[in-house]
């Protein structure tokens, strides 16, 4: 029996679904269960950010940058204060540059177990979820005992940065050793799984041109096999001094770009050894105003985020508050991908395509 002209199925996926990540709704056309359209929809979470910054003073609006890519925010708060000082041409003192790179990287980190965990967890993974849920909690310690809070961690400072405990030293190292086992058993229960090798692998293939066209970055284009990181491309803090690698993957598929996270973490955990060695001592503030009023004048400033390239833009009108601020998010550019690579698999395999971009929707909708 042959069934001709079926009719094609529209599907609304979110803003409330259990496999999208925060408040994102795509609308998806169907054959069957193969997508021949999606239409993503964004906005859900709009809060304003870029406005809402106009109407702070330069470090009251510090707290804010917290809420973008939350499950890495302490790299906002670098991103953004990195962009004051650049306005305003201060000088970090050593010690401060040591302790932002060391709490960046694990930020890439936690960030990166995170999207392991999603990966998995959005394919009924739930026991590899656990595992790097379960060790990420020990960085969140390390944030709890630093800044006093688990997610929307805030200790950069205009000039400087927060100085840790001394219980916050026994814990990094703990943590840096077992490292290696627990990269171990990620690959043991989760990547080397043939389950989840048969559902990512050679699936939503991002091509290297596609991914340049489309201006990706982040893990998702190294792992298209383009070797840009903006740590290496234009280096920024201290990142000049450590002896790192740029993991590039080129299966440019669902697999490389959630693996190439495991290859990160080994190279951010290079890197925090080095800083934890040539720390020095000293102050962690500059000696800055206590009004912050930066010249007359504008700036861009760009960093490596967990999830691509993380840009501020400030114009500068003299006065205690940005006359204009802009944010350049990392996900909302990588989204461009998902209607493209997505065409012609089936509904499951979109779900396992979008967790690999690992999105934060409070850095796509500020």
């Amino acid at each position: 029996m042959t069934i001709e002209n079926t009719e094609e199925l529209l599907l609304n996926m979110g803003p409330q679904h259990p496999s999208m990540h925060g408040l994102f709704r795509m609308v998806v056309n169907l054959e069957g269960e193969t997508v021949t359209k999606i239409e993503p929809k964004i906005g859900y979470l709009h809060r304003g950010m870029e406005k809402l910054a106009e109407s702070r003073t330069y470090a009251q609006f510090i707290p804010y940058t917290d809420r973008l890519d939350y499950l890495a925010s302490p790299h906002n708060n670098w991103a953004y204060v990195q962009t004051v000082e650049k306005l305003m041409g201060v000088e970090i003192p050593e010690r401060a540059e040591y302790l932002r790179v060391i709490f960046g990287e694990l930020a890439r980190i936690a960030s990166h177990q995170v999207c392991i965990a999603s990966t998995a967890l959005d394919m009924a993974g739930w026991s590899a979820w656990s595992y790097a849920f379960r060790d990420r909690e020990r960085i969140c310690d390390m944030y709890e005992m630093t800044a006093g809070s688990r997610l929307t961690v805030n200790i950069m400072r205009i000039g400087g940065i927060i100085e840790p405990p001394e219980e916050f030293w026994p814990a990094l190292k703990s943590f840096l050793d077992d490292t290696p086992e627990m990269l171990e058993e990620y690959y043991g229960i989760f990547f080397g799984n043939e389950i989840a090798q048969g559902r990512l692998k050679s699936v939503g293939i991002l091509t290297k041109e596609l991914a340049e066209n489309l201006s990706i970055t982040g893990p998702v284009l190294r792992a298209s096999g383009v070797n840009y990181d903006v740590r290496k491309a234009e280096p920024y803090s201290i990142y000049d001094r450590f002896d790192f690698n740029v993991p590039v993957r080129t299966g440019c598929d669902s697999y490389d770009r959630t693996i190439i996270r495991m290859d990160e973490i080994v190279e951010s955990i290079k890197i925090i050894k080095q800083a934890v060695r040539d720390i020095p001592e000293g102050p962690v503030m500059a000696k800055v105003p206590k009004v912050i009023k930066p010249p007359v004048g504008e700036v861009y400033h760009r960093v490596e985020n967990p999830k691509g390239e993380l840009g501020f833009y400030i114009v500068s009108d003299g006065t205690t508050k940005p006359a204009r601020l802009r944010i350049r998010p990392a996900t909302f550019i990588n989204l461009q991908m998902l209607p493209i690579v997505s065409l012609g698999w089936k509904i499951q395999d979109v779900v396992a395509i979008f967790a690999t971009l690992d999105a934060v929707l409070g850095e796509v909708d500020k």
